[in-house]
């Protein structure tokens, strides 16, 4: 653009003042570090010029290679991404600004190793959040959306589940002692596909939850209301379900390779666990 503005005189119009500087029609702010570079081929912009307005200019003149300088420096100016986890003191400002019969969304937000025990966490979205080592000991989760959530390690003893929806969660290695996961209403909590993988829901009431295909190898289960529970096609390799109630739940294809059913409270029948 600056050949130009030069070669063809006639055509730009150029001016020039009694000196014989000639005078462009841009910001002279901007256009310093440019004039600079082209002297001497080093970027420098003083303390105090917006780099972004040097960068528009030489896209305007059209010096891509100083455009791509500019472009890398302020790449690199820029503060790093703030992953950092939200708080419990950062929750509960939210839950207070928020009315009660509307949707908290928490979709994708970092939790990792909060303190969120005893809150009311009713209907929340946490769907993909992660909630990894959280502590959501007696915290009320009633019908809440952890879909896809990563619960590893996360310790919900006590917390109220009804209704919950935890489709393909991750809760690998997490505590469930004591949980409530029965709706009076009816209301079923879907953990289709979830990775129970060594949990330990000792004493739950989970009367008619959906546990199909889930994955609860070397889980702890004994003494779980599953009354009516969906357990077809689930992984329940080496769990121990002794003193489980499971009249009427559907074991059907689950695999019960070293399960543990020690004094049932109901018989089991081979209807049940055979397709």
């Amino acid at each position: 653009m600056l050949a130009h503005m030069f070669r063809e005189k006639d055509v730009w119009g150029n001016r020039q003042d009694a000196h014989g500087a000639y005078l462009i029609d841009r910001s002279p702010e901007y256009f310093e570090p440019i004039l600079n570079y082209l002297r001497h081929g080093q970027l420098i912009i003083n303390e105090g010029i917006n780099i972004r307005g040097v960068l528009e200019e030489a896209r305007f003149f059209g010096i891509e290679q100083l455009a791509e300088q500019l472009e890398v420096a302020i790449k690199n100016s820029q503060p790093p991404e703030d992953h950092s986890p939200i708080s419990r003191k950062e929750l509960v400002r939210f839950l207070l600004a928020t009315p009660t019969k509307s949707e908290l969304r928490c979709q994708g937000l970092n939790f990792s190793g909060a303190d969120l025990s005893r809150l009311d966490l009713r209907y929340i979205n946490f769907k993909m959040a992660n909630l990894s080592r959280c502590n959501l000991t007696h915290a009320n989760l009633c019908c809440s959306n952890l879909e896809r959530a990563d619960l590893s390690g996360a310790n919900l003893d006590g917390a109220n589940l009804q209704g919950v929806k935890m489709l393909c969660s991750n809760a690998e290695g997490a505590s469930l002692r004591g949980c409530n996961f029965e709706d009076p209403s009816g209301l079923k909590a879907n953990l289709e596909g979830a990775n129970l993988k060594g949990v330990d829901m000792e004493g739950s009431q989970m009367t008619g939850i959906n546990l199909r295909v889930a994955t609860l190898k070397n889980a702890k289960l004994k003494n779980c209301n599953l009354r009516g529970a969906t357990l077809a096609g689930t992984d329940l390799e080496n769990c121990d379900l002794s003193g489980c109630d499971l009249q009427e739940a559907n074991l059907r294809g689950s695999n019960v390779k070293g399960a543990i059913f020690e004094e049932m409270l109901t018989p089991l029948h081979m209807s049940q666990s055979v397709r």
